[in-house]
């Protein structure tokens, strides 16, 4: 049993996340708590590095800068793909998110901000790039992540044994 946040810690919290116009972006409100596996990148590093350390029952309140969450904005993010470079067939509706094979084998998430005729307008840029995240945590549970958590890099659900598919 761990009894504080560490790297290898199975962590679950309740959250909320505000912009800085209190606006809420996210929440475990109402639906099951964040479940995440400490000092793998699960969760953004600004979050990470403010809850090493914590309790269970410990209500954390951090601001969170681009550089610490999602990067700043690069103008660059923004492209028009064709609407063919998509599979056929499939929905494609501003929010959506997709990924996309580069020419070296890296891949890269695009985001749908806009659909026109046969144009889709991607950006590279996550939908909380260039945003400050307030968020406000409470620590649910902590324990010791398995073998196979470790060596996957993420939990497998709350008891340890759902896997990802």
């Amino acid at each position: 049993m761990s009894d504080i946040i560490a790297e290898n810690v199975v962590v679950t919290i309740n959250y909320t996340l505000r912009n800085d116009a209190g606006e809420v972006l996210d929440t475990s409100e109402g639906d099951e708590p964040l479940t995440y596996l400490q000092g793998f990148g699960n969760i953004v590093p600004g979050l990470e590095n403010a809850l090493e350390g914590k309790r269970v029952g410990d209500k954390v309140t951090v601001a969170v800068t681009p550089e610490e969450g999602y990067g700043e904005k690069d103008p660059e993010g923004l492209q028009v793909v064709p609407r063919d470079a998509f599979p056929e067939g499939a929905t494609i509706e501003i929010g959506d998110n997709f990924t996309a094979e580069l020419d070296d084998d890296e891949f890269v998430t695009l985001w749908v901000v806009g659909v026109e005729g046969d144009e889709v307008h991607v950006d590279t840029n996550h939908p909380l790039a260039g945003v400050t995240l307030n968020f406000e945590v409470e620590i649910v549970e902590l324990r010791a992540a398995h073998a196979n958590e470790l060596a996957h890099g993420h939990p497998h659900g709350r008891d340890g044994h759902a896997h990802h598919h």
